[in-house]
Protein backbone atom coordinates (compact mmCIF):
# COMPACT_ATOMS: atom_id res chain seq x y z
CA UNK A 1 0.00 0.00 0.00
CA UNK A 2 2.91 2.39 0.56
CA UNK A 3 2.35 3.60 -3.31
CA UNK A 4 -0.93 5.12 -2.34
CA UNK A 5 0.95 7.02 0.14
CA UNK A 6 2.62 10.38 -0.75
CA UNK A 7 6.63 9.55 -0.57
CA UNK A 8 7.02 11.61 2.81
CA UNK A 9 4.33 8.96 4.41
CA UNK A 10 6.16 5.89 3.43
CA UNK A 11 6.14 2.79 5.62
CA UNK A 12 9.51 2.30 6.93
CA UNK A 13 11.23 -1.23 5.67
CA UNK A 14 10.51 -4.12 7.49
CA UNK A 15 13.17 -5.68 9.47
CA UNK A 16 13.53 -9.54 10.44
CA UNK A 17 16.12 -10.60 13.06
CA UNK A 18 18.06 -13.52 12.95
CA UNK A 19 16.18 -14.49 16.11
CA UNK A 20 12.69 -14.39 14.27
CA UNK A 21 14.26 -15.90 11.30
CA UNK A 22 15.13 -19.01 13.62
CA UNK A 23 11.75 -18.78 15.45
CA UNK A 24 9.75 -19.05 11.92
CA UNK A 25 12.05 -21.89 10.93
CA UNK A 26 11.55 -23.97 13.94
CA UNK A 27 8.08 -24.07 13.34
CA UNK A 28 8.05 -24.69 9.48
CA UNK A 29 10.40 -27.44 9.97
CA UNK A 30 9.54 -28.97 13.23
CA UNK A 31 9.89 -32.75 13.06
CA UNK A 32 8.28 -33.53 16.81
CA UNK A 33 4.88 -34.07 15.55
CA UNK A 34 3.52 -35.49 11.66
CA UNK A 35 0.72 -33.03 12.22
CA UNK A 36 0.80 -29.50 10.44
CA UNK A 37 1.65 -27.02 12.40
CA UNK A 38 -0.68 -24.62 14.44
CA UNK A 39 1.43 -21.45 15.47
CA UNK A 40 -0.93 -18.82 17.71
CA UNK A 41 1.35 -15.33 18.11
CA UNK A 42 1.11 -13.24 20.85
CA UNK A 43 2.60 -10.26 22.75
CA UNK A 44 1.82 -6.74 23.71
CA UNK A 45 0.74 -3.84 21.17
CA UNK A 46 3.36 -3.24 18.59
CA UNK A 47 5.70 -5.81 19.53
CA UNK A 48 5.44 -7.25 15.78
CA UNK A 49 3.08 -9.97 16.14
CA UNK A 50 1.52 -8.62 12.94
CA UNK A 51 4.90 -8.60 11.09
CA UNK A 52 6.40 -12.15 12.27
CA UNK A 53 2.80 -13.57 11.33
CA UNK A 54 3.30 -12.63 7.89
CA UNK A 55 6.71 -13.32 7.66
CA UNK A 56 5.71 -17.06 8.58
CA UNK A 57 2.53 -16.99 6.46
CA UNK A 58 2.32 -16.48 2.77
CA UNK A 59 -1.02 -17.74 1.88
CA UNK A 60 -4.77 -16.96 3.67
CA UNK A 61 -8.01 -16.95 2.82
CA UNK A 62 -9.64 -19.70 2.49
CA UNK A 63 -13.18 -18.52 4.40
CA UNK A 64 -13.53 -15.57 6.53
CA UNK A 65 -16.36 -14.09 8.71
CA UNK A 66 -17.34 -10.23 9.11
CA UNK A 67 -17.47 -8.83 12.71
CA UNK A 68 -17.93 -5.12 11.18
CA UNK A 69 -15.69 -3.75 14.38
CA UNK A 70 -12.09 -2.83 14.59
CA UNK A 71 -11.95 -4.56 18.11
CA UNK A 72 -13.59 -7.43 20.20
CA UNK A 73 -14.09 -5.06 22.97
CA UNK A 74 -18.01 -4.50 21.81
CA UNK A 75 -18.66 -8.25 21.40
CA UNK A 76 -15.99 -10.59 22.74
CA UNK A 77 -19.07 -13.59 22.69
CA UNK A 78 -19.26 -13.05 19.43
CA UNK A 79 -15.51 -12.37 18.50
CA UNK A 80 -14.87 -15.80 20.04
CA UNK A 81 -17.71 -17.46 18.46
CA UNK A 82 -16.20 -16.42 14.77
CA UNK A 83 -12.60 -17.80 15.70
CA UNK A 84 -14.14 -20.85 17.43
CA UNK A 85 -16.31 -21.55 13.76
CA UNK A 86 -13.37 -20.75 11.85
CA UNK A 87 -11.22 -23.58 13.64
CA UNK A 88 -13.52 -25.78 13.56
CA UNK A 89 -13.53 -25.49 9.76
CA UNK A 90 -10.26 -25.83 9.69
CA UNK A 91 -10.23 -29.03 11.97
CA UNK A 92 -13.01 -30.54 9.62
CA UNK A 93 -11.20 -29.69 5.78
CA UNK A 94 -8.20 -29.30 6.62
CA UNK A 95 -6.98 -31.79 9.66
CA UNK A 96 -6.16 -35.41 8.88
CA UNK A 97 -6.37 -37.80 11.98
CA UNK A 98 -6.54 -40.86 10.21
CA UNK A 99 -4.58 -40.26 6.44
CA UNK A 100 -6.52 -43.86 5.86
CA UNK A 101 -10.02 -41.76 5.89
CA UNK A 102 -9.33 -39.53 2.95
CA UNK A 103 -5.79 -39.46 1.39
CA UNK A 104 -7.04 -37.22 -0.79
CA UNK A 105 -7.12 -34.10 1.56
CA UNK A 106 -5.04 -31.78 1.60
CA UNK A 107 -3.53 -31.08 5.19
CA UNK A 108 -2.48 -27.17 5.58
CA UNK A 109 -0.84 -25.48 8.36
CA UNK A 110 -2.33 -22.71 10.27
CA UNK A 111 -1.00 -19.50 11.86
CA UNK A 112 -3.32 -17.21 14.30
CA UNK A 113 -2.17 -13.32 14.54
CA UNK A 114 -3.73 -11.78 18.08
CA UNK A 115 -5.04 -8.35 19.15
CA UNK A 116 -2.42 -6.64 21.30
CA UNK A 117 -4.84 -6.07 24.14
CA UNK A 118 -3.10 -8.22 26.43
CA UNK A 119 -4.44 -6.89 29.80
CA UNK A 120 -8.10 -7.20 31.78
CA UNK A 121 -11.07 -8.60 29.39
CA UNK A 122 -8.07 -8.88 26.76
CA UNK A 123 -6.28 -11.00 28.26
CA UNK A 124 -9.17 -13.66 29.29
CA UNK A 125 -10.03 -13.46 25.22
CA UNK A 126 -6.67 -14.01 24.49
CA UNK A 127 -6.55 -17.19 27.41
CA UNK A 128 -9.89 -18.62 25.67
CA UNK A 129 -8.52 -18.67 22.13
CA UNK A 130 -5.82 -20.60 23.40
CA UNK A 131 -7.68 -23.20 25.22
CA UNK A 132 -10.08 -23.61 22.08
CA UNK A 133 -7.20 -23.90 19.65
CA UNK A 134 -4.71 -26.10 21.81
CA UNK A 135 -1.74 -24.80 19.05
CA UNK A 136 1.15 -27.20 18.87
CA UNK A 137 3.41 -23.71 18.91
CA UNK A 138 2.91 -20.60 20.62
CA UNK A 139 5.30 -17.59 19.97
CA UNK A 140 5.39 -14.83 21.97
CA UNK A 141 6.44 -12.23 21.98
CA UNK A 142 8.32 -9.49 24.97
CA UNK A 143 9.40 -6.16 24.79
CA UNK A 144 11.54 -4.44 27.80
CA UNK A 145 8.64 -3.15 29.66
CA UNK A 146 8.02 -6.06 31.73
CA UNK A 147 4.55 -4.72 33.16
CA UNK A 148 3.16 -5.33 29.18
CA UNK A 149 4.08 -8.80 28.51
CA UNK A 150 2.05 -11.62 29.13
CA UNK A 151 2.64 -13.85 31.79
CA UNK A 152 5.88 -16.36 31.62
CA UNK A 153 5.35 -19.82 30.82
CA UNK A 154 2.42 -21.48 29.64
CA UNK A 155 -0.26 -19.19 31.01
CA UNK A 156 -3.10 -20.31 29.51
CA UNK A 157 -2.74 -24.19 30.99
CA UNK A 158 -4.42 -25.86 33.60
CA UNK A 159 -2.07 -27.29 36.07
CA UNK A 160 -3.62 -30.81 35.51
CA UNK A 161 -2.84 -30.00 30.96
CA UNK A 162 -1.24 -32.84 29.74
CA UNK A 163 -0.85 -32.09 26.20
CA UNK A 164 2.09 -31.06 24.22
CA UNK A 165 2.84 -27.50 23.31
CA UNK A 166 6.21 -25.97 22.13
CA UNK A 167 6.63 -22.49 23.49
CA UNK A 168 8.71 -20.30 22.03
CA UNK A 169 9.85 -16.34 23.64
CA UNK A 170 11.36 -14.03 21.68
CA UNK A 171 12.12 -10.29 21.78
CA UNK A 172 10.93 -7.49 19.58
CA UNK A 173 12.89 -7.31 17.04
CA UNK A 174 13.83 -3.66 17.54
CA UNK A 175 15.85 -2.94 20.56
CA UNK A 176 18.31 0.17 21.22
CA UNK A 177 22.08 0.85 22.43
CA UNK A 178 20.09 -0.26 26.18
CA UNK A 179 18.37 -3.26 24.86
CA UNK A 180 15.02 -1.83 25.28
CA UNK A 181 12.22 -2.57 22.55
CA UNK A 182 11.51 0.32 20.27
CA UNK A 183 8.30 0.01 19.27
CA UNK A 184 7.10 1.59 15.77
CA UNK A 185 4.23 3.92 16.34
CA UNK A 186 1.49 2.75 14.72
CA UNK A 187 -1.42 5.40 14.00
CA UNK A 188 -4.19 1.96 14.03
CA UNK A 189 -6.87 4.11 11.90
CA UNK A 190 -4.52 4.77 9.33
CA UNK A 191 -3.35 1.46 9.26
CA UNK A 192 -6.74 0.06 9.10
CA UNK A 193 -7.91 2.97 6.34
CA UNK A 194 -4.90 2.05 3.94
CA UNK A 195 -5.72 -1.85 4.41
CA UNK A 196 -9.29 -0.67 3.13
CA UNK A 197 -7.91 1.01 0.33
CA UNK A 198 -5.58 -1.70 -0.93
CA UNK A 199 -8.79 -3.61 -0.74
CA UNK A 200 -11.21 -1.60 -3.05
CA UNK A 201 -8.04 -0.78 -5.67
CA UNK A 202 -8.48 -4.27 -6.61
CA UNK A 203 -12.01 -3.06 -8.30
CA UNK A 204 -9.51 -1.75 -11.05
CA UNK A 205 -7.15 -4.01 -13.42
CA UNK A 206 -3.19 -4.03 -11.98
CA UNK A 207 -1.68 -2.07 -14.38
CA UNK A 208 -4.37 0.93 -14.26
CA UNK A 209 -2.15 3.57 -12.91
CA UNK A 210 -3.72 4.70 -9.37
CA UNK A 211 -0.57 5.71 -6.93
CA UNK A 212 -2.29 8.50 -5.17
CA UNK A 213 -4.70 8.17 -2.32
CA UNK A 214 -6.53 10.90 -5.28
CA UNK A 215 -6.28 9.02 -7.64
CA UNK A 216 -7.91 5.61 -5.97
CA UNK A 217 -10.68 8.76 -4.87
CA UNK A 218 -11.54 9.85 -8.44
CA UNK A 219 -11.10 6.16 -9.97
CA UNK A 220 -13.83 5.25 -7.07
CA UNK A 221 -15.75 8.05 -7.60
CA UNK A 222 -16.36 7.24 -11.26
CA UNK A 223 -16.49 3.37 -11.17
CA UNK A 224 -19.80 1.71 -12.55
CA UNK A 225 -21.58 0.24 -9.31
CA UNK A 226 -23.69 -3.22 -9.42
CA UNK A 227 -26.95 -2.61 -9.01
CA UNK A 228 -28.38 -4.98 -6.18
CA UNK A 229 -32.01 -5.39 -5.81
CA UNK A 230 -33.23 -4.86 -2.65
CA UNK A 231 -35.69 -7.55 -2.74
CA UNK A 232 -32.78 -10.15 -3.35
CA UNK A 233 -30.94 -9.56 0.24
CA UNK A 234 -31.57 -9.66 3.68
CA UNK A 235 -29.91 -6.61 5.50
CA UNK A 236 -28.49 -7.15 9.64
CA UNK A 237 -26.66 -5.04 11.82
CA UNK A 238 -24.42 -5.99 13.68
CA UNK A 239 -24.20 -4.97 17.78
CA UNK A 240 -26.59 -2.40 17.47
CA UNK A 241 -30.33 -2.30 16.17
CA UNK A 242 -31.93 0.11 13.80
CA UNK A 243 -35.39 1.12 13.57
CA UNK A 244 -36.66 -0.05 9.85
CA UNK A 245 -37.38 3.38 8.97
CA UNK A 246 -33.76 4.05 9.15
CA UNK A 247 -32.44 1.29 7.78
CA UNK A 248 -31.50 2.36 4.55
CA UNK A 249 -30.09 5.64 6.21
CA UNK A 250 -27.87 3.94 7.83
CA UNK A 251 -26.87 1.86 4.89
CA UNK A 252 -25.73 5.32 2.62
CA UNK A 253 -22.07 5.62 2.77
CA UNK A 254 -21.53 2.61 4.83
CA UNK A 255 -18.68 -0.55 4.16
CA UNK A 256 -21.08 -4.15 4.42
CA UNK A 257 -19.70 -7.52 4.26
CA UNK A 258 -21.70 -9.43 1.80
CA UNK A 259 -22.25 -12.55 2.83
CA UNK A 260 -24.04 -16.16 2.09
CA UNK A 261 -26.72 -16.92 4.47
CA UNK A 262 -27.62 -20.02 5.69
CA UNK A 263 -30.51 -21.79 6.79
CA UNK A 264 -29.14 -22.38 9.99
CA UNK A 265 -30.27 -19.13 12.53
CA UNK A 266 -26.88 -19.84 14.81
CA UNK A 267 -24.50 -20.32 11.93
CA UNK A 268 -22.51 -17.46 10.85
CA UNK A 269 -22.60 -16.52 7.31
CA UNK A 270 -19.44 -16.77 4.96
CA UNK A 271 -18.56 -13.36 3.94
CA UNK A 272 -16.98 -13.15 0.39
CA UNK A 273 -16.03 -9.76 0.28
CA UNK A 274 -16.72 -6.15 1.56
CA UNK A 275 -18.97 -3.10 -0.84
CA UNK A 276 -19.56 0.58 -0.51
CA UNK A 277 -22.93 0.78 -0.93
CA UNK A 278 -22.49 3.82 -2.86
CA UNK A 279 -25.93 5.23 -3.08
CA UNK A 280 -29.92 3.77 -3.17
CA UNK A 281 -33.03 4.26 -5.59
CA UNK A 282 -36.11 3.31 -3.56
CA UNK A 283 -37.94 3.86 -6.28
CA UNK A 284 -36.69 1.08 -7.78
CA UNK A 285 -35.70 -0.66 -5.48
CA UNK A 286 -31.96 -1.36 -5.76
CA UNK A 287 -29.29 -0.88 -3.68
CA UNK A 288 -25.81 -0.13 -5.94
CA UNK A 289 -22.41 -0.99 -4.16
CA UNK A 290 -18.74 -0.95 -5.37
CA UNK A 291 -16.98 -4.00 -4.91
CA UNK A 292 -13.84 -6.06 -5.77
CA UNK A 293 -16.03 -9.23 -5.87
CA UNK A 294 -16.42 -10.87 -9.28
CA UNK A 295 -20.01 -10.93 -10.87
CA UNK A 296 -20.19 -15.05 -10.44
CA UNK A 297 -19.69 -15.13 -6.46
CA UNK A 298 -21.93 -11.40 -6.07
CA UNK A 299 -25.10 -13.42 -7.41
CA UNK A 300 -24.50 -15.70 -4.48
CA UNK A 301 -25.08 -13.20 -1.97
CA UNK A 302 -28.28 -12.86 0.14
CA UNK A 303 -27.32 -10.34 2.92
CA UNK A 304 -25.68 -7.48 3.87
CA UNK A 305 -23.70 -7.50 7.22
CA UNK A 306 -23.11 -3.41 8.42
CA UNK A 307 -21.32 -3.07 11.41
CA UNK A 308 -18.84 -0.29 12.29
CA UNK A 309 -16.24 -0.23 9.16
CA UNK A 310 -16.36 3.48 7.95
CA UNK A 311 -15.44 4.65 4.10
CA UNK A 312 -11.60 5.79 5.17
CA UNK A 313 -12.26 9.84 5.46
CA UNK A 314 -9.25 11.11 3.23
CA UNK A 315 -11.36 9.17 0.36
CA UNK A 316 -14.22 11.71 1.20
CA UNK A 317 -12.29 14.99 1.99
CA UNK A 318 -9.74 15.02 -1.46
CA UNK A 319 -10.42 18.44 -2.64
CA UNK A 320 -11.61 18.56 -6.23
CA UNK A 321 -13.31 15.03 -6.16
CA UNK A 322 -17.15 14.97 -6.14
CA UNK A 323 -17.73 12.08 -4.07
CA UNK A 324 -21.16 10.30 -4.32
CA UNK A 325 -20.81 8.79 -0.86
CA UNK A 326 -22.51 11.47 1.13
CA UNK A 327 -24.95 13.18 -1.67
CA UNK A 328 -27.92 14.50 -0.53
CA UNK A 329 -29.28 13.26 -3.49
CA UNK A 330 -28.72 9.81 -3.18
CA UNK A 331 -32.16 8.58 -2.43
CA UNK A 332 -35.29 9.47 -4.25
CA UNK A 333 -38.69 10.62 -2.77
CA UNK A 334 -41.79 9.11 -2.87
Amino acid sequence: MASLLEPETQSPNIYISEEWSHAAESIVYDAVTSLPPIALICGAKNCGKTTFSRYLLNILLQRCFFFGDVSSKRDPTAYLKAISTLYDYYRQDHCLFNKNENPAKTELPLVINTPGWVKGVGYDILADMLKCITPTHVVKINISAASKNLPAGRFWLDEDYDGMVSLIEINSARQDSYNRSVLVQKDAQLLRDLRIMAYFRQCFPSDLDITTIKELAHALACHPPYEVPVSSIKIRHLHCRVPSSEIFYSLNAAIVGLAIGSEDSESLPLCVGLGIVRGIDTFKGLLYVITPVPHSSLEKVDLFLQGFIQIPTCLLQVQGCVSPYMSANVFSSS
